[in-house]
């Protein structure tokens, strides 16, 4: 069976799930729940992605994402690749992580049922899988990965920068005051109580809704009828437009075509002419500060790091990136490459 297209535009909300190959575990422990959210952190970076919610189950994850840019296929290859090789690396495993393929339903995002509805979906996913029991008297807030423990009960200081809680709660007409977070959590916990607990945080359907096409988590979208005619027109553009570099996300502002401007900026920022740069050692300071900014801010690879600044394969410049003291060797390199460098994360 061919697989079902992915649809991406600028701005676009998704449902993302994966799950554990053949439902095995993914987290085993707190530390790998850690070493996910670093992760996420890190696509975040690389592709501007805003994360609306998100739950860590022992063999699951799901995200509630929006992609400034029509990156989700790019920044979710990253993502799961690079889950799979610190999985492999601290378990001392190989092979697969996750199983099928990772869903994705696009979401009416600027609708506010659509949205409500999938934060609470999300947040009370440790509810239906009985990990917090309403009625013994534990609230949702006491399910510690999640984005409503980890981010929207806490200040805005103490969140991560990716998650885009202040939409969140704007969503629900909260304000981010101590007070509109606390509403946050007893709406949350007063659903929790009073629905049946498989259920809970699911909507029902109304009967004109086929859910094999909206729905939550079986559907390919999850919004109103007209926003799902939209994207099946938005869908066979895409079918009709589509190219082997347009599959591969390439030419958007976090892929190939940023990486290539901030490559050609870098190295006249370092006083290097593209012709230097394959005379120099694969350890010099310039060129592993501009591998280490092109991977941790874009998607391209490290076969395209080791082309591009002739450091010899893929595997050395993920060796000189995991050994890399960024501290130590940005003292190194000249001030005009620093500067670049910091106007960059901005």
């Amino acid at each position: 069976m061919a697989r079902s297209i992915r649809i991406q535009s600028a701005g676009a909300y998704y449902h993302v799930m994966a799950r554990g190959i053949g439902q095995q575990p993914i987290f085993h422990d707190d530390e790998d729940r850690r070493f996910f959210l670093h992760t996420l952190s890190q696509a975040c970076a690389m592709t501007g992605w805003r994360v609306h919610a998100w739950v860590l189950m022992k063999n699951h994850y799901h995200l509630f994402l929006q992609t400034p840019e029509p990156n989700l296929v790019a920044g979710m290859a990253w993502l799961q690749n690079a889950l799979t090789r610190r999985y492999n690396v601290r378990h001392s495993k190989s092979g697969r992580l996750f199983g099928d393929r990772y869903k994705a339903v696009v979401v009416e995002g600027a609708d506010p049922y659509h949205y409500q509805t999938l934060m609470d979906y999300i947040h009370l996913n440790p509810v239906r899988a009985r990990l917090i029991r309403p009625k013994a008297g534990k609230s949702v807030q006491a399910y510690p990965w999640s984005s409503l423990a980890a981010g929207y009960a806490l200040p805005p200081k103490q969140r991560a920068p990716w998650l885009d809680a202040a939409s969140g709660l704007q969503a629900f007409n909260l304000p981010d005051t101590a007070a509109g977070r606390r509403q946050m959590v007893k709406r949350l916990d007063r659903r929790a109580l009073s629905e049946e607990i498989k259920n809970c945080g699911v909507p029902p359907l109304p009967a004109e809704v086929d859910a094999r096409s909206s729905h939550l988590r079986r559907g390919w979208y999850w919004g109103t009828q007209a926003f799902g005619e939209a994207m099946r027109k938005l869908a066979g553009a895409v079918v009709g437009k589509q190219t082997p570099k347009s599959r591969n996300n390439r030419g958007h502002p976090h892929g190939e075509q940023q990486a290539e401007s901030w490559l050609k900026q870098g190295l006249k920022a370092a006083g290097l002419k593209p012709v230097e740069v394959g005379i120099l050692k694969g350890s010099d300071a310039r060129k592993l500060l501009l591998a280490d900014l092109l991977w941790r801010r874009t998607t391209v690879s490290q076969e395209w790091l080791a082309e591009k600044l002739a450091m010899k394969s893929a595997a050395n410049v993920s060796q000189q990136l995991r050994r890399l003291d960024r501290k130590k060797v940005r003292a190194q390199a000249p001030e005009a490459l620093r500067g670049f460098l910091d106007q960059t994360e901005l």
